[in-house]
């Protein structure tokens, strides 16, 4: 089912695009939602699969992404400057009660990485934001000035999944001490490092703070609280056989997403572990998703996109079951 990917207007290659779309569109005149535009190119391909009385609603939260989107002449389409993490309301303020199906591709664009001024990226200096949004919030650098050891330690250990993180940790608040906390890329990678044994650096291609720049990134973003209330959002949006399709690119993020949909798939297995309660079949808590697929890129597109190297999309479908809205934890 998979395809090579194709650019868009602007160059970037959306991941899984084809694959993503024909599980997603089972019903040409619905109500669409791509929560994370981009550049445009699962949407523009979500519209050439939609007839003429559909609809396809867009969620960005970076400026850029939604400046890209008011290219698209198409009055089936819309664009909110959002993140996904406001998904529901965001569709009820536009009085759409359900949808036929949501798209996620997770994680930092193509776009954002090449640009040198958001701060994502080691391959240039430039100043340390990392922020998706660059119009609120605080930077990573603004975090790094601030942040604890202790805190310091627990992002990059568990968002970089870094064995060194105390190490590194340490070395960014000497360097606060100094009256030299890092403001850039080239700051902050030269720091991370420094603070990395050479002889313990397996991966001779990859830079030694791409594990910490990722965790900062996430932290800054706050990605991983944002994608399960997103989840959660999009899921209970969805009309009775409508797909909640999600791509993303690193095991974190697909930890979450995989979690999410077996819960939901299978909210009996933690009532039918306590056996010691007098429960009828009747009284289990019925399935609200059903696990659908699991896509991974085929050789052909890894070649054609590199990045693709990393994704895995999974698919769910809602069934006809009233939705229970749970508290993030």
């Amino acid at each position: 089912m998979s395809a090579p990917t194709s650019p868009n207007a602007s160059g970037h290659r959306s991941v899984l695009a084809t694959a993503a779309v024909e599980y997603l569109v089972t019903v040409p005149d619905g109500i669409y939602v791509d929560a994370t535009f981009g550049r445009g190119g699962h949407s523009r391909l979500i519209l050439s699969r939609l007839s003429g009385s559909a609809r396809l609603i867009a969620l960005d939260r970076d400026p850029a992404a939604v400046a890209a989107a008011r290219s698209i002449a198409d009055p089936r389409f819309h664009i909110e400057h959002t993140a996904f993490s406001h998904l529901r309301a965001t569709l009820r303020s536009l009085d759409i009660e359900s949808v036929r199906g949501v798209l996620m591709d997770i994680g930092v664009s193509s776009p954002q990485i090449d640009d040198p001024q958001r701060g994502f990226s080691l391959r240039a200096s430039g100043p340390l934001d990392m922020r998706m949004d660059p119009s609120r919030g605080e930077t990573a650098a603004e975090w790094l000035a601030h942040a604890t050891t202790d805190e310091l330690t627990r992002v990059i250990r568990d968002y970089g999944e870094e064995r060194f993180a105390a190490s590194i940790a340490k070395a960014i608040v000497a360097c606060r001490a100094h009256g030299r906390p890092p403001s850039t890329t080239a700051e902050l990678a030269a720091v991370v490092a420094d603070a990395i044994p050479f002889k313990s650096r397996k991966d001779a291609l990859q830079h030694p703070a791409t594990r910490t720049f990722q965790a900062v990134r996430i932290h800054v973003n706050q990605e991983l609280e944002e994608l399960a209330l997103a989840l959660e959002q999009a899921a209970s949006m969805l009309a009775p056989g409508g797909r909640l399709v999600v791509i993303s690119f690193h095991s974190l993020e697909d930890r979450v997403v995989k979690r999410f949909i077996e819960r939901r798939a299978h909210p009996d297995r933690p009532v039918a572990a306590a056996r010691h309660l007098p429960l009828r079949a009747s009284d289990l808590p019925r399935p609200t998703l059903n696990q659908v697929a699991r896509v991974l890129p085929g050789d052909e597109e890894i070649a054609a996109n590199p990045r693709a190297r990393s994704a895995v999309m999974r698919v769910a479908e809602r069934t006809d079951e009233p939705w229970r809205v749970e508290s993030v934890q």
